[in-house]
């Protein structure tokens, strides 16, 4: 008996050791760090396309010179200043879970990084890059949640790991203010897992960068409010018919990038791979050509079109979505920084716009809905991540059986096109990339630690 009073007066002096509220409150701290930033980077994002609209105001044209610039400018600056930045940041950040070697994963997540990283997606979307600011921002948050475990925790890697997990995790429920999809998105699709050593880091990151950026952003929705639903009835043909479409579509394009990875083919592969600065070149001018066609429809984010498409105040053209996938898939060969999160949306709205005329019975807002879980659940595969942003960012959780089903299914239908989930077939590469290098044991800056990056900056 006088045992086991010891031992739990020895634990509950444990939980007060000061050592223990110390490392708390640095992670606290540096939740609320990647809140900030992650709302600064959305600011600064906005401010980037309102630049790059006042650049073509009366001179679209003008596209022809600015995205080729941009993109072998952002090209050159990735591979030379910040490489590992390219991208959308979600992969890098899986690798560095997974990684064994410290020295590694300060090569993948370091704070030089993070900010080419915002700076670079900033540079993509001034001119007109089809790209996002929210996978950017899990690598950013990844990156300032290590670079504080680093320090905390110098010899327990398990520990920096949930800190890495806990960073990206606060990332995604700052950058869209949906904190159950931030904590799903950890489980699901970072970590795949689970561990409740973690669970508690991750959980507190994520409630206080949700806090952080409610007390300075208030309570707004990503794309808006809307109240559509979805009854049981003929209406359903609609899960079906968004399913397959955006399972198809989002599985095409994770196939594409998942190859690309592994080097274009042909003449496209040898291109990149003597002069990849005019390969990147050669991107902007297809990006340029689809915007013109497009009426300027394709370039950035698609946050605009896919807001008014959920709250039925804007239509879309009906080939939208294709040269939306399209202008995105371009973006991200060019080898720039910048997500597909958010172009990812606009297309997945784009395809529910277009099918809501095929199925009568059920209103286009739903149909909008099911079209953007479908073809968001195709490209991640991750279903219930993918469902919960939806509903988080519409704020409509009478939508959430139907678009759980289609997320679910379009999960199946994307399967059958790209085998491997897209995030986690890059993470390899960028994994592969850095077992290959010597491990180095020197300090940060030495040789082997550029070797690592130069390696990064090839995938």
């Amino acid at each position: 008996m006088l045992s086991l009073l010891r031992r739990r007066l020895r634990r509950a002096a444990g939980l007060l050791s000061p050592r223990l509220w110390g490392r708390n409150l640095m992670t606290w701290l540096a939740a609320i760090a990647v809140a900030l930033v992650a709302l600064g980077f959305a600011r600064a994002a906005d401010a980037a396309q309102g630049l790059f609209k006042h650049l073509l105001d009366g001179q679209p044209y003008r596209i022809l010179v600015l995205a080729p610039a941009g993109l072998a400018l952002s090209a050159w600056l990735t591979r030379r200043v910040f490489p590992g930045a390219q991208g959308s940041g979600i992969p890098q950040t899986i690798a560095a879970l997974k990684l064994d070697n410290p020295r590694a994963v300060d090569a993948v997540l370091s704070p030089r990084i993070a900010v080419g990283k915002i700076l670079l997606t900033l540079l993509g979307l001034a001119c007109g890059a089809s790209i996002g600011r929210e996978g950017p921002t899990v690598q950013v948050g990844a990156s300032l949640m290590h670079a504080v475990g680093r320090r905390m925790v110098p010899d327990r890697l398990d520990l920096q790991r949930g800190m890495v997990l806990a960073g990206g995790a606060a990332g995604i429920a700052a950058a869209f203010n949906t904190p159950l999809a931030g904590v799903v998105f950890a489980i699901e699709e970072l970590s795949h897992s689970f561990e409740s050593r973690t669970s508690g880091t991750v959980l507190t990151a994520v409630i206080l960068a949700g806090i952080t950026t409610l007390a300075l952003a208030g309570n707004y929705t990503y794309f808006g409010s809307t109240t559509a639903e979805l009854n049981f009835g003929a209406g359903w043909i609609a899960v079906l018919l968004c399913a397959l479409a955006g399972g198809l579509g989002g599985g095409v394009f994770s196939a594409i990038l998942v190859a690309a990875s592994r080097g274009l083919p042909g003449r496209a592969g040898r291109l990149l791979m003597r002069h990849p600065i005019g390969f990147a070149a050669l991107c902007g001018l297809a990006l340029a050509i689809l915007g013109l066609l497009s009426g300027g429809a394709t370039y950035g984010t698609g946050y605009a079109q896919a807001r008014g498409v959920v709250e039925g105040t804007a239509d879309v053209a009906p080939l939208f979505a294709v040269e939306k996938l399209l202008a995105t898939t371009v973006s991200y060969l060019s080898g720039i920084p910048g997500g597909i999160f958010a172009p990812s949306l606009a297309v997945g709205a784009g395809i529910g716009q277009w099918l809501a005329n095929l199925v009568p019975h059920a209103p286009e807002g739903a149909v909008v809905l099911l079209g953007m879980v479908a073809y968001f659940s195709g490209v991640v595969q991750a279903p219930i991540t993918a469902t919960l942003i939806v509903m988080e960012m519409t704020d409509n959780q009478r939508m959430t059986i139907p678009l759980l089903a289609t997320a679910m299914l379009a999960f199946g239908v994307s399967r059958l096109i790209c085998r491997h989930p897209l995030y986690s077939a890059l993470a390899v590469r960028f994994q592969a990339a850095v077992s290959r290098q010597p491990v180095p044991v020197a300090p940060v800056g030495t040789d082997a630690r550029k070797g690592i990056l130069r390696a990064l900056s090839r995938r």
